[in-house]
């Protein structure tokens, strides 16, 4: 679907069940997120650092003051930040439906401008989020009005105890690489030690890819396809080199508390047992502003509150659900702009 004639009668008319549907799904979530003690926020959109992940790209505007000075700003790439500042302020439980804005994106599955489902849980274990998602896969089933989830061909039960697995079991499982092999015992990745593994699973790599490039490619190409099958599925324990807002597992420092859920091969949240340690943090965001200069000669600024605030945060849980992709799998729609109301204009595609 062209999304510059989204708004024309006959194909508004094609479209307004599946947006019914996301409406029902969205009264839903939030009636199941008010019984649980939930508090839903609305962070702003307009933040001094689009977030610090190297590979999000943000959009950039400039803020005029009275005086008519113009200061750069971001539209964010995640609520996150301000989340979380609201953690340390005193909230417990926390959700907000928000518009996010992600530079480079637009396809099948994803638009410049979508909406995310994020929520937190004071003191309470990362893995209660994964009990969280399997409950909104059901409330989404069940609001569209069926009992399965599609993308395509693939269908995955959204009913189903959903399958966890730890990443470097998928990797062995669908790539035969073992990934912890290529990490040192406090999770230094190393490179050279990957690309070995891939050369010899029979996979290519780039001579000047780093090891997240090189990760980043093996599960793109021989793990998401197979994740969410029949039933959903959990990849969890993520390398702590892929998990720079997470903090570590208790039992192994070379993977973090970061799980990803997936339902038809498509992946639809990130959730996290949160790092609080602001000194920490600010290493990580360093690392990866790093990365992003190495990779695309630019580099985002750090939120210093956001920082300071983590001095204050309690330990907690958090995570994000792609809204418009659940809806999308629970309509069977065959893309994103077809369960947003009103799409990007075309004009924005690359």
């Amino acid at each position: 679907m062209s999304a510059s004639s989204w708004w024309q009668p006959h194909r508004h008319a094609d479209r307004r069940p599946l947006l019914l549907a996301r409406n029902r799904i969205q009264s839903a979530i939030r009636d199941w997120l008010g019984a649980e003690g939930f508090t839903e926020v609305d962070p702003a959109a307009l933040q001094v650092s689009p977030g610090n992940e190297a590979h999000l790209h943000g959009f950039e505007t400039s803020a005029i003051g009275n005086d008519g000075q113009g200061r750069r700003m971001y539209l964010h790439t995640s609520p996150e930040f301000a989340m979380k500042k609201l953690l340390a302020a005193g909230e417990t439980r926390i959700a907000a439906f928000a518009h996010v804005w992600r530079n480079r994106e637009r396809g099948v599955l994803h638009s410049p401008e979508f909406t995310m489902l994020e929520w937190y849980r004071v003191g309470e274990d990362y893995e209660v989020l994964m009990e969280d998602c399997a409950a909104f896969l059901r409330l989404a089933a069940e609001a569209a009005g069926g009992r399965e989830l599609r993308f395509r061909d693939r269908s995955c039960d959204p009913f189903a105890e959903p399958e966890r697995l730890s990443v470097a079991e998928a990797f062995l499982r669908h790539a035969g690489i073992d990934l912890l092999a290529t990490v040192d015992g406090q999770g230094v990745p190393d490179a050279a030690a990957l690309r070995s593994a891939m050369a010899a699973a029979g996979l290519s790599a780039g001579e000047d890819d780093g090891w997240s490039d090189l990760l980043s490619r093996v599960l793109v190409e021989k793990v998401e396809p197979h994740l969410g099958h029949g039933r959903p599925t959990i990849l969890d324990r993520y390398p702590a080199a892929e998990a720079a807002l997470a903090r570590r597992a208790p039992d192994d420092p070379r993977v973090a508390e970061r799980f990803e859920l997936y339902a038809c091969g498509v992946e639809l949240a990130n959730g996290f047992g949160e790092l609080t340690d602001p000194a920490e943090q600010r290493r990580r965001f360093e690392a990866e502003m790093a990365e992003k200069e190495r990779v695309y000669g630019e580099t985002y600024p750090l939120d210093e509150e956001f920082l300071a605030a983590l001095a204050l945060m309690p330990p907690a849980s958090g995570i994000a659900l792609g809204f418009d992709r659940l809806v999308m799998l629970a309509t069977g729609a065959p893309r994103i702009d077809e369960v947003i109301w009103a799409p990007v204009a075309a004009s924005a595609r690359p």
